[in-house]
Formats: C-alpha cells, sequence, structure tokens
C-alpha cells in the first residue's frame, strides 16, 4: 500500500489485475464478532447470579468485594490485551508460524490439561486427605514433579500464548498471574508437607527443581 507505481521496476508499460473479493466485513465487525460474546456471558454471570446458581444459595448478589475487583482485573487487561493484538499496526512474531504454530501447541495442551480433575489439588482452605501420585495419564505425571500441576500448566498456557502473540502486555499478564499462582501454589506444597511426613522430596511448588 506504500508503494508508488512509478518507483517500481515494471517498465513503460504495466497491465493491472483487479480481484474482486466480493463483500467484506468490516474490522470492527470482525471484532465484535470474536469479543462480544465471552464479554456478555461473563456480564450475565455477573448480574444474574439468583437465575445462574442454586437458590437455596439465596442471594442476588456476590457478598465479596474482591469479585467486583477481578471484573476489574480481567476485563482490564482484556481490553488491554485485545487492543494491541488485533491493533491494524500489529506486527507478527519474529519468527513466523513457526513461532506462532509451536506456542499453539503448547497452549492447546496447557489450556486443556490444567482444569482437568486429574491434576488438580487440594481446594484452598481445605486439608488435604491423601498425597497426589501420578496415574497412567501422562498429563499426570508433573506430579512427580511438582504439587500443584494444574497452576503449572496454567502458566505454560499463559507463557506459551505470549510467545505466540509476542505482546508485551500479554507477558505482564503473564507475570503476574505467576506471581499470584506461585503463591498459591507454594502454600498449598507447605500444607501438604506438613500434614504429611513421607511427602515426597523431590517435588516443588510449581516449577520442576526450582521453585
Amino acid at each position: 500500500d506504500d508503494e508508488v507505481l512509478e518507483n517500481l521496476p515494471v517498465g513503460t508499460t504495466v497491465t493491472m489485475f483487479f480481484h474482486d473479493l466480493g463483500p467484506q466485513l468490516g474490522w470492527t465487525m470482525v471484532f465484535l464478532a470474536e469479543c462480544i460474546g465471552p464479554l456478555f456471558i461473563y456480564l450475565f454471570f455477573f448480574l444474574h447470579l439468583f437465575n445462574v446458581y442454586e437458590q437455596k444459595d439465596d442471594y442476588t448478589s456476590s457478598p465479596c468485594s474482591v469479585v467486583t475487583y477481578n471484573c476489574l482485573y480481567y476485563w482490564g487487561f482484556s481490553a488491554w490485551l485485545a487492543y494491541y493484538i488485533n491493533h491494524p499496526l500489529y506486527t507478527p512474531p519474529s519468527y513466523g508460524n513457526l513461532q506462532v504454530y509451536s506456542a499453539l501447541v503448547v497452549f492447546t495442551v496447557c489450556s486443556l490439561t490444567f482444569s482437568q480433575p486429574l491434576v488438580s489439588c487440594c481446594l484452598p482452605g481445605l486439608r488435604p486427605k491423601r498425597i497426589p501420585y501420578p496415574t497412567r495419564n501422562p498429563f499426570t505425571w508433573l506430579f512427580f514433579f511438582v504439587s500443584c500441576p494444574n497452576y503449572t500448566y496454567e502458566v505454560g498456557t499463559w507463557l506459551s500464548f505470549s510467545i505466540m502473540t509476542q505482546c508485551v502486555p500479554v507477558a505482564l499478564f503473564t507475570l503476574l498471574g505467576f506471581i499470584q499462582m506461585t503463591i498459591w501454589a507454594r502454600g498449598k506444597h507447605k500444607m501438604y508437607t506438613r500434614e504429611f511426613t513421607d511427602y515426597p522430596e523431590l517435588r516443588s511448588a510449581i516449577i520442576p527443581l526450582f521453585l
């Protein structure tokens, strides 16, 4: 789009061909189509707790102010990430499709794994009843090295997303999430070691052999 025709090495005679792409959607419509679903789904849950959750809980809004703060945190970062990633001047990653698709594979594996019950550690505030061990499922093998593989996989999800997009705001979101999940993981790791004298010594909290 920035080239001047007379500066191109095409000689004195030029034949130009135009291809009709047919009706096109504007970028605004594309962005709305991508983002309007998650936006209104979260908003529905946030504003309609009484209709979504069991009525025996008997509430119409969350009593915890942290719910509002979490909304501001995730929505704010979501807007920030979306602004840069979808910007018309966004530049592709340095190593092109190799970087994108390699990170996408890791992102897909981690994002499909971290929420599985098989890799989840004990619930917050509850005493663990037993030591979690790996099973034949290869995604549980992280239990050989960490106490909270669900957090490890979630960090892997956002780290691979940062690499895939090569975007500074995404990297900052990943860093902040890693710090918070590390705090949670270390707390649960400490709980395991306190409750079980035979807890595997090789295990770390979230990063194998390191943290």
